[in-house]
Formats: structure tokens, sequence, C-alpha cells
């Protein structure tokens, strides 16, 4: 895939994460960069934008995917329709924790719409070679007991074929006015929705505070009651968020294995496992 050169002096920063940024066009306002670290592999922000297309010509609702960019310094990204007016179902919550209900059920709906959507076979990555491939890529993180663990839940994971977002929870899906949208979705899958549904647990549930609240922008509180509210949309009023819970931590437990795989073994969570 060609690398078009950009001017990084055309762009003014508007946010970061772990392993980028994103900047706005200063003259062109429909125009989003996403600019990933030096240290990202090329392949791998290739292997997103073509994700990304496929997911768009889908129907699933995201930004319209655009070029792949270069600074010409060793960085490289992808320009994206600009979502003017945004704000991501985190931000939103955290800044208004009296709408939480509002925003977790609406976030819900725009799950329960994605894992609805069948797939074409062999259109994107099966999800539990996905977390075979990962789980492979440091084997040195994980004790035999845990790799054993790992194994046991991906195999004993029901076999699926609809869209699996793949880092599914709620700084990945933006509100515009009327129109929701995901985001981030490098890690577009297709399988069971267990998957995804165990990392938005992880997410409410399991995250340290510290990261809630530099990160996503709230408390433990306020996203243990998106949960709660989450669950009584997605799967009915009910549902016993405690029993849903259980159900779904081994799959929270695979969360991991995407973090690890960037930032290393996090003893802190390694209670998952058992």
């Amino acid at each position: 895939m060609e690398a078009i050169r950009i001017d990084l002096n055309d762009f003014i920063h508007d946010g970061e994460g772990g392993i980028g940024e994103s900047l706005i066009h200063k003259t062109d306002s429909s125009l989003m960069l996403k600019l990933y670290n030096a240290t990202a592999l090329r392949s791998d922000i290739e292997s997103e934008l073509e994700l990304a297309n496929k997911v768009y010509k889908l129907g699933i609702p995201t930004p319209k995917p655009g070029k792949f960019v270069t600074d010409g310094n060793g960085r490289y990204g992808m320009l994206f329709e600009r979502m003017v007016g945004k704000i991501s179902f985190s931000r939103a919550t955290g800044e208004n924790p009296a709408e939480t209900e509002k925003y977790a059920r609406r976030f819900a709906r725009l799950c329960k719409s994605l894992h609805s959507t069948e797939v074409p076979e062999g259109m994107f990555p099966d999800i539990k070679e996905f977390y075979r491939d990962l789980l492979k890529s440091r084997p040195e993180i994980y004790s035999e007991a845990e790799t054993k663990r790992i194994n046991e839940v991906i195999d004993n994971a029901p076999d699926g074929k609809t869209a699996i977002h793949g880092d599914l929870h709620f700084a990945n899906a933006l509100m515009v006015g009327e129109r929701d949208v995901f985001i981030d979705l490098g890690d577009f899958c297709c399988g069971a929705p267990e998957f995804d549904l165990g990392m938005v647990l992880f997410t409410c549930l399991y995250e340290n505070e510290a990261f809630l609240r530099d990160v996503y922008h709230m408390d433990f509180d306020t996203a243990k009651k998106f949960w709660i509210f989450f669950v009584k949309e997605y799967y009915g009023e009910d549902a016993d968020p405690l029993q849903i819970e259980k159900n779904l931590r081994p799959y929270a437990m695979l969360k991991l294995l995407i973090i690890e795989h960037y930032f290393g073994a996090l003893q802190e969570y390694r209670w998952l496992f058992n």
C-alpha cells in the first residue's frame, strides 16, 4: 500500500491514546488524521485501514476511511471522515453521570445492531484464531496453567458468524448528534458476541479506576451503573447483571491478551485466570 506524504504543519493536535494521536486538518474540516507512534508496525496500520474499508462497505456505522499516509519521519497513519461535534460514550457519561442510563442503553442498542450483522465467510478474521494468534505472539507472558485456561475458554466458546468489533468499549463508539459510529477497527473480526461483551464487562467492572478516570473520564461507580443499564438494554429488563457478569467473565479475561500483547504482563489482573 502506497503511503501519501503529508505535512504535519497542516494539522492541529486533537487528542492522543496509548499508540498514537488524532489531528484535525487546519483548512479541510472534513478530515481527521489518525497518526501512530513510530514504534507501530506499518503492516498493522495497513491492515487496520483495509479492515476499516471492509467494515464501511458492509454498512456498519463508522467514519468513512481515506488514504494511507506518512509524515516522512517513520510515522504512518490514515485519514478519516471527521466526526464534527462527536463525543465518545465514555466522555459523555463521565461529564454527565446523571445521564448514564440514557448513554448505556443507547450504546447497548448500537452493539446489538452490530452483533445482528452477519458477515460473508472469509471477509474478516475469526475471533478464535485472532486470540490464538495473540497467545502465540507472547507465550512468555503466561504460565502453563494460564495458557491452558485461555485455550479452554477459546475452545469452549460458541462459534458465530456475526460482526465483532474486537476491542469493544464505551470509548470506541461515538455519538455525532443522532448518529452513532464505531471507531478503532483494527481488531475487527467475526464470531460470537460474547467475545465483545466480555470486553464491555472488563472496561466497566475490572478496569483500574485511575485508568478509568484518565482515559474514560469516569469513576468506578459510574462505570458500574453503565454496566447494569447496558445489560438491561442488551439482554432484557429481567436480565440479572450478576449472572451475566459470571457468564462473561471468561471472555473478559481474554481482553488481557490484547493489552498484554502491547504492554507486557499486568499482575493486577491475574485473578481473572482463576
